[in-house]
């Protein structure tokens, strides 16, 4: 193998470029040539594909999103596109691809790979939501600006004596919600992977206002439905004054924490040693701090599980 390309696909995620930096690095330490796919599987099917040096990915470790840019790709879900690609990927001379993203990037590359285009998978998404691996890249980031901006919050409903309705992204995993509201005390965690009880919610409230409670923080998990439709019943059926804040897109950006960088270079470099020794079709992961990896096809056909021990403690610590 002499050349090998990398791109980012879907929603970016701080340390996606640590994990770009390390793939180029990596291969070029290992005598390869890389190329940058920009915007990701649309990109690939127009051509977009530059060579890229040492120095092309200097001085982004530290940079959120991607400097390869990412794209939703409808065409290239179609047989006719993926084809394209690949046509594009032999115009290169390229002979394998890193795909960095979430389970809609691993998709696509487990087409490439059925189509015998050998692609390495790496995970990066800030829902925590690959089976596979403990730890996505950026999670831990998108979690610390959660929490930085709970804690703001809960001074203003300290201060005014409210309820703050917090709602989070996640799509359908409630890793971001849980965490984050067990890293700040919410008093109620919403997540889509448990059941909840409205009555239960709001009998908690009253207990808590009745033995003088001030204020209180409800984390709720996108995949549970809308912040501001909870908020509202919560107001109605308690009467306490309650506020609703929608995070949003404020939690994809920012400067990666370490974890994250450090996350996105083992990754990153792990991707490239796989493609080194022969492998097509998996992805790269992190288990019990011991980089691991799996068949893409079997990361893809498993349910993402969440930590039950975290979620029973959040509710014995919430009382």
């Amino acid at each position: 193998m002499k050349r090998i390309g990398v791109l980012t696909s879907g929603g970016d995620s701080p340390g996606m470029n640590a994990a770009i930096r390390a793939v180029v690095r990596k291969a070029i330490y290992h005598n390869l040539e890389v190329y940058g796919v920009y915007n990701g599987y649309a990109g690939l099917i127009s051509g977009n594909i530059e060579k890229l040096e040492i120095g092309s990915v200097g001085d982004i470790i530290h940079r959120g999103g991607t400097m390869l840019y990412t794209a939703r790709c409808e065409e290239f879900k179609t047989l006719e596109g993926q084809k394209k690609g690949i046509e594009q990927l032999n115009k290169f001379g390229i002979e394998a691809l890193v795909v960095i993203g979430g389970d809609g990037s691993f998709q696509g590359a487990k087409k490439l790979t059925e189509h015998g285009f050998p692609c390495i998978g790496v995970p990066g998404t800030i829902d925590n939501d690959i089976p596979g691996t403990d730890f996505t890249i950026g999670f831990d980031t998108a979690l610390n600006t959660i929490i930085e901006a709970i804690d703001k919050i809960r001074d203003t409903a300290t201060s005014h004596e409210r309820t703050y309705v917090i709602e989070v992204m996640g799509r359908d995993a409630g890793d971001l919600a849980l965490w984050s509201g067990l890293a700040d005390g919410a008093e109620t965690i919403l997540i889509p992977e448990e059941n909840y009880d409205m009555k239960d919610i709001v009998a908690r409230l009253e207990r808590g206002h009745a033995r003088g409670k001030k204020h209180s923080i409800i984390v709720v998990a996108e995949g549970v439905g809308s912040g501001i439709d909870i908020g509202r019943v919560i107001q109605e059926e308690t009467s306490l004054e309650t506020r609703v804040t929608v995070l949003g897109h404020i939690q994809r950006g920012g400067t990666p924490t370490a974890f994250d960088r450090v996350l996105a270079s083992r990754l990153g470099a792990k991707a490239v040693e796989l493609l080194l020794d022969g492998y097509a079709g998996k992805m790269v992961g992190i288990e019990k701090n011991e980089l691991v990896f799996h068949d893409i096809d079997e990361a893809l056909a498993k349910e993402h599980t969440l930590d039950q021990d975290l979620y029973q403690l959040s509710k014995e610590l919430s009382i």
